[in-house]
């Protein structure tokens, strides 16, 4: 392996007053102050370079930034001097910052936010004595050997793994599910890595405690070269693996969206597994989508060469817009590996079944068929709890959340009512506290009331080893660490658990190899949300599901099985059971964006939330008008449709109530030349007298949804 990047020379003897640098510090969110701010120190420093400085009281860690603050810099004699230097390390990239300066202007925030909170929490609290401690325990540099052979590849896979090679563009990996997409990127990685002795590969997953076979592959291909990035690591971990990226003795870096931030000095390959995926947007801090920066990092480096492959069985219509278009390259996986089947569709109208019953008799019996045959079945109702809500048949009572516009849902198990949004908990009454009703009734269903159905509906069933049949369930509730989650699925995969019930978390990215049977249980919900891209992810979570089912060929055809999707709907006439049906995500998807162009949604418009939260709905509506009204006149207001204020779907979370304003453009530029023009707007507004009252604000640029 090279050598890492070098760290800092030695510093020359100090002269004179010394020079004036631009150092980047950890700002509130909304103070209204730039991050930027101006220190003296007896030498220049390169951008980038690590540095503890003076804000008010306290010491902080700072970045060297390459450019000035606003306005005239102030005598290099009034500048309060930077207090170390950690120059054990080399300066973070250019590219790095050029990325969080430009994440910063696009998401509205400030630039030493965006940067320091992009940092491992660690080491932002060492000083330069800590970090000499923690770099000497930093083991050598990894070898990107492979532990475990490559699999020859099929001619698309092959086809695939030229094209990422050869492209100008990011590349959209259109594969069905079981096509084998990983293995094109692990090959992908593998040139990069055999070409260049010091190339980096980034590769991001949606979650990864939902993807243990994704890194347990990754690091048999690799080896030691390997490292993880993601909220799960202590911070110890975190900072000892963001080191060995930062200094390049990690070639393959795998994580969540906060890795995008991470610090590869020879950054060469990016791969987005799950592009669709809506946990790659943040809803905190900087609410940035971690796939579109993925983009915007690897055109940044397209002279040295970087590449960005963006992968899914059910794209983003952004993304399928974008391949449409030619922004992005369209590569297909059209065949599942080995020449298993998709599974058939078969849909059950709910309309036909007996009254009150959680699973329609001909879906009952199929399962019992499967697992009577040594198979397993998956089961999908994205409603964790066992009601969605307990009530009182005699006067109308239901259990509310006292702190959100949302219902507690009954755990039977616990007995407990527990709100799913702000973690409110209460033991169920032992009667109706309006009128005193000692039979209260579970509305609804959740994954413990189907667990619990099975379990007595399957109690005479015997496996083809005469012994019974097993009920598992994966949910956020039984998966409540990473180490009960990895149990749960080895359980899966080692054939412990016969009928698998689960939420949307089933669905993702698991190769279970010997469900032949998914069924959704109740997914008309999505069907007529207010929410516009319910369609899109209901389209995406079923087809997704589906394809945990037959994956395995050899075993299918042993069994002498068809893969099955079963849906329980009230609509089987609906046209996304029909596209579904045909496994044809294309029509699906150009029936989507024709509605979206008429419409004017996205990709056709750009849009951005304004969100006000405070003690009152009245304070939250009153300061949204009040910035409404501070956008006349600024840059791009002619070409954006701001719309009036409105509560949020959900209006009071965690005892706060929400509101919001819809900012809507055809062109993109309009609309941030008004978002920069109408943030300094916004900070001076915080002391206004309509804004007694308001806790927060926050702008959200390309929401997922409102």
């Amino acid at each position: 392996m090279p050598e890492a990047p070098s760290a800092l020379p030695p510093e020359p003897p100090a002269a004179g007053d010394g020079v004036a640098l631009t150092v980047v510090v950890p700002m509130p969110a909304h103070g209204g102050l730039d991050a930027r701010l101006s220190y003296r120190h007896p030498h220049a420093l390169p951008a980038g370079t690590l540095v503890r400085v003076p804000l008010g009281r306290r010491t902080v860690l700072g970045v060297v930034w390459p450019e000035a603050p606003d306005g005239a810099a102030p005598a290099r004699e009034a500048l309060r001097p930077v207090q170390e230097v950690l120059s054990a390390l080399p300066p973070l990239p250019d590219e790095w910052c050029a990325l969080v300066a430009f994440a910063a202007r696009y998401y509205q925030r400030s630039v030493g936010e965006v940067a320091l909170a992009a940092l491992p929490p660690a080491l932002r609290a060492l000083d330069a004595a800590g970090l000499q401690r923690r770099l000497a325990r930093l083991p050598g540099a990894g070898v990107a050997a492979p532990a475990a052979p490559a699999p020859p590849l099929t001619p698309d896979q092959q086809a695939a793994v030229q094209a990422i090679a050869a492209a100008d563009r990011p590349v959209l990996l259109f594969g069905a599910t079981g096509s084998g997409k990983t293995e094109v990127y692990l090959q992908a990685a593998a040139q990069v890595l055999q070409r260049d002795a010091q190339a980096q590969v980034l590769m991001l997953v949606p979650e990864i405690n939902l993807t243990p076979q994704l890194e347990a592959r990754v690091r048999a291909r690799f080896g030691a070269a390997v490292v993880t990035l993601h909220s799960g690591l202590t911070p110890a971990q975190r900072l000892r693996h963001w080191l060995a990226a930062h200094l390049g003795q990690a070639r393959v870096v795998l994580g969540t969206r906060t890795a995008v931030w991470a610090s590869l000095p020879r950054l060469r390959l990016i791969v987005v597994d799950e592009e669709h995926d809506p946990s790659y947007k943040s809803q905190e801090g900087a609410r940035h989508s971690a796939r579109d920066l993925a983009v915007v990092r690897a055109h940044r480096l397209a002279a040295h060469g970087c590449r960005v492959v963006l992968g899914s069985a059910t794209p983003s219509l952004e993304s399928w817009h974008a391949a449409q278009q030619g922004r992005y390259r369209l590569v297909e996986l059209p065949d599942r590996i080995g020449g298993a089947a998709r599974p058939v569709l078969r849909l059950l109208d709910l309309r036909q079944q007996p009254r009150g019953a959680l699973l329609a008799p001909a879906l009952l019996e199929a399962i019992q068929a499967r697992v009577a045959r040594g198979e397993q079945a998956l089961l999908l109702l994205n409603r964790r709890g066992y009601a969605p809500v307990l009530a009182c048949a005699d006067c109308g009572w239901t259990s509310g959340c006292p702190h959100c516009s949302a219902h507690l849902v009954f755990h039977k198990a616990e007995r407990a009512l527990r709100c799913h949004h702000c973690g409110h908990a209460a033991p169920v009454p032992r009667a109706c506290p309006e009128c005193g009703n000692v039979d209260l009734v579970p509305l609804g269903r959740g994954t413990q009331r189907l667990e619990e159905h099975l379990e007595q509906a399957l109690a005479d069933l015997r496996r083809p080893d005469g012994t019974p049949v097993r009920i598992g369930r994966l949910d956020a509730d039984t998966a409540r660490t990473p180490q009960a989650l990895q149990q749960r699925l080895a359980e899966v995969h080692r054939g412990d658990v016969d009928v698998l019930v689960g939420t949307q978390m089933v669905a993702k990215g698991h190769d279970f190899r010997r469900i032949t049977l998914v069924a959704a249980v109740n997914p008309d919900g999505a069907l007529f949300a207010s929410d516009w891209r319910a369609p899109e992810r209901l389209f995406a979570l079923l087809l997704q599901a589906g394809g945990r089912a037959g994956r395995d060929a050899a075993f299918m055809a042993a069994q002498g099985s068809r893969a099955e999707l079963w849906v329980q709907t009230a609509y089987p006439q609906h046209p996304l059971f029909a596209a579904l049906a045909r496994h044809d995500y294309p029509g699906f998807a150009a029936q989507q964006l024709e509605e979206r162009r008429a419409a004017g949604m996205p990709p056709f418009a750009h849009q951005a939330l304004l969100r006000a939260e405070a003690r009152t709905l009245e304070a939250a509506l009153a300061w949204l008008r009040l910035a409404a009204a501070q956008a006349d006149g600024l840059p791009g207001r002619a070409h954006v449709t701001l719309y009036a204020p409105v509560p949020m779907t959900m209006v009071r979370l965690a005892g706060v109530e929400r509101a919001q304003l819809l900012l809507e453009s055809a062109r993109r530029p309009a609309l941030q030349a008004l978002l920069a023009a109408w943030t300094p707007r916004l900070h001076a507004l915080r002391g206004a007298s309509a804004a007694r009252g308001l806790l927060r604000w926050a702008i959200d640029v390309d929401p997922l949804g409102y």
